[in-house]
């Protein structure tokens, strides 16, 4: 069997699921050709799993100081390339296309009659996912941006039967709760953060994003991005600052880590994710980066759940090399434990310590 497995790499989330997913086909009898769109080839790094990938422009959104530009995604995205990059992936020697949200592969492989299947947290939001922040347009993008025949989710909560756990790209390392707060917040504008967490001396935070220049600037150590690097910098972290992106996110529960969450402005997956773990009791969430609701997390950081997620992975690659002959429903009981029943909302903060918005979800402000 021969498959194209399509990754949106516009985040890292996306990239670390296909590392996991590398790892665990490569000792199957299934030949998987890589495909990475929605960022530059020369941003791309730690890409050794994916030997020989392949590129296409794609499409993503553009951001600006941690929210969504809808301008810079109009004028950013390039339609006709798009529609030439699904004309040109030829897939006459694949028999099914996998993608994680990754429209090039998706509309190459709806339109060439290709079996198409979706492995991703996008897939997830159906009828009893929470959502926030959703429009028409974040519904419609949502529906049709990578469309597929089998969608298999992937969330923290089995909201439905095509619900699976995280895909997980957790390295074998000593786990400890040490001195430093990880920050990754690769949305926002860097200097503001830095400054951010300057105003609190007495704790020692570890800062990556993109771009930035190894140095250490009182309180906070700024690194450039590495994949091997945050590993270990996550495990020997005693709590995390990030953006609400899912892939983070679960590898900090599946740790225990504490979590301190800003959604990005206007991008509903995010919203909703953010939604979700305050209804769980996986996280508290911000609106923005505001000192009282850091100082307060700082105090008394929320204690990390005790749960364990399946090796999803694993049966995911075991399941495709076998030419997926079981339902999504299947998997979906196979991989979540037989006690993981309904999500239920947290009660709300107190006035002291923050609000709830009208969807239940408990926001710390200023």
């Amino acid at each position: 069997m021969r498959i194209l497995y399509g990754v949106q790499a516009t985040g890292q989330g996306h990239i670390s699921r296909a590392r996991a997913m590398a790892r665990a086909l490569a000792p199957l009898a299934i030949e998987v050709d890589w495909l990475f769109t929605g960022r530059p080839r020369e941003r791309l790094f730690d890409m050794e799993p994916f030997d020989g990938f392949r590129h296409r422009r794609g499409l993503t959104f553009a951001t600006r100081s941690g929210g969504i530009s809808y301008l810079g995604t109009v004028t950013g995205n390039n339609l006709f390339q798009f529609l030439r990059d699904i004309r040109s992936l030829g897939l006459a020697r694949y028999d099914a296309i996998v993608t994680d949200f990754e429209p090039v592969s998706a509309w190459a492989g709806r339109l060439a009659g290709v079996p198409t299947i979706g492995i991703g947290h996008q897939y997830a939001f159906g009828g009893g996912t929470p959502v926030r922040g959703g429009n028409m347009l974040s519904r419609f993008i949502m529906r049709h941006f990578a469309p597929v025949d089998t969608p298999l989710g992937l969330h923290w909560h089995p909201y439905a039967d095509n619900v699976l756990p995280p895909i997980l790209d957790l390295p074998e390392l000593p786990r400890e709760q040490g001195e430093h707060v990880l920050v990754y917040l690769p949305f926002e504008d860097q200097a503001e953060v830095t400054r951010w967490l300057q105003q609190f001396p007495g704790h020692r935070f570890v800062q990556y994003a993109a771009g930035l220049e190894r140095e250490t600037r009182g309180n906070v150590r700024l690194h450039p991005t590495s994949v091997s690097a945050f590993k270990r910098d996550l495990a020997s972290s005693r709590g995390v600052i990030c953006n609400s992106g899912f892939e983070l996110i679960s590898e900090c529960l599946q740790w225990q880590k504490p979590v301190l969450t800003k959604p990005l402005a206007g991008q509903m997956e995010q919203l909703s994710n953010a939604l979700a773990l305050t209804q769980l009791g996986y996280a508290e969430a911000i609106d923005d980066l505001c000192s009282d609701s850091l100082a307060q997390w700082l105090s008394r950081p929320r204690e990390a759940p005790g749960v364990r997620f399946a090796d999803v992975s694993s049966v995911l690659a075991h399941w495709l090399a076998a030419g997926c002959p079981q339902a999504p429903a299947e998997l979906h009981r196979r991989l979540w434990p037989d006690n993981a029943g309904p999500a239920r909302p947290r009660p709300a903060l107190d006035r002291r310590q923050g609000r709830s918005d009208q969807h239940g979800a408990q926001l710390t402000t200023c």
